[in-house]
């Protein structure tokens, strides 16, 4: 006679057959989910950090980590390709937003415009009106008018 089993007791391998990796046979892998997962935060932290010039940054290292992740769920490592793809867009975007940015700073401060409202407001000192007339032609010039 034999004993029973104890029923919280997980099941063991029947005497005689080999268990998983034996004969040939494929061993389940974990999926390598940390690269889609990782620039998809990356991409979020450069869409809300792009006017700090660092988002930029953040930008590229969640394009680059992205398309890893991709080429991984290709080739049926990791599972979730489509986080990684999110992670390359916003990264994308946040390049991007941040590029503009640099530009506008860029064109602001080689135009000019910048010195020439410093100018101003040097020349006005303490009065107000001059002062108001200095921030009215400098919203004048970065419009464009």
């Amino acid at each position: 006679m034999s004993s029973p089993q104890d029923p919280y007791r997980p099941p063991t391998t029947p005497p005689g057959h080999a268990g998983p990796g034996a004969f040939g046979e494929p061993v389940p892998r974990a999926a390598r989910n940390g690269l889609g997962v990782a620039a998809l935060v990356l991409g979020i932290l450069s869409l809300v950090s792009w006017f700090l010039f660092v988002g930029g940054i953040f930008g590229v290292v969640a394009v680059v980590l992205g398309l890893v992740g991709r080429g991984r769920a290709k080739r049926g490592e990791a599972t979730n390709g489509g986080m990684a793809l999110a992670g390359v867009i916003t990264g994308m975007v946040g390049v991007l937003l941040t590029i503009l940015v640099i530009a506008g700073v860029v064109s602001l401060l080689g135009g000019g415009k910048l010195t020439n409202l410093t100018e101003c407001l040097q020349q006005a000192g303490s009065d107000q009106a001059a002062i108001d007339r200095c921030a009215a032609e400098f919203e004048e010039v970065v419009r464009g008018g």
